[in-house]
């Protein structure tokens, strides 16, 4: 259940990647960022490896170096990449809150698919167990009615258990 489970998410996300993916096509060598400055942040964020600084509207290229810029280079909260509306220190918390989510929402529904599998196995066990419950009820009545016609047929050639008139032994 939890494997058909995994495997239709998984062919539902490699659909998503190869239905979005793009044939490569040779791009114009991009303009430095360092030329776009004092232009507008629209004009410097079309190239993905520029940074724009909004407290001197400079354009920079993005220190690939370190995760996050220096604040020598430029303030998180002053920084744009990607988003003009959304400054960068903005950009990284609600990026690290929505993973944060996406792995506990994907521990829950681990969590939840194992719970839905012991109770299915609890529901298995319980009519296994009826089951057997049953089975054994009909070996004793037909154990108790072969144990009758047995003693009907001792009792009829005078082999019974409780027979007065038991056969002598030869001692």
């Amino acid at each position: 259940m939890f494997a058909d489970r995994l495997s239709i998410i998984w062919t539902l996300i490699s659909i998503f990647v190869l239905a979005h993916a793009q044939t490569p096509h040779p791009a114009p060598a991009p303009v430095p960022c360092e030329f776009k400055s004092n232009t507008s942040c629209d004009e410097c964020l079309q190239n993905v490896t520029c940074l724009w600084c909004n407290a001197n509207s400079r354009c920079l290229e993005y220190p690939v170096k370190n995760v996050l810029p220096p604040s020598s280079v430029c303030s998180l909260t002053d920084a744009r990449w990607g988003l003009c509306q959304i400054n960068l220190q903005i950009l990284i918390i609600s990026m690290g809150v929505i993973g944060g989510v996406i792995v506990i929402a994907l521990l829950v529904c681990c969590f939840c698919c194992c719970k839905c599998e012991k109770i299915g196995n609890k529901r298995e066990d319980a009519r296994a167990e009826r089951q057997n419950r049953e089975r054994s009820s009909r070996q004793k009545a037909k154990r108790s009615e072969m144990q009758m016609r047995h003693d009907e047929i001792r009792q009829k050639y005078g082999l019974a258990k409780n027979n007065a008139y038991t056969r002598m032994s030869d001692k």
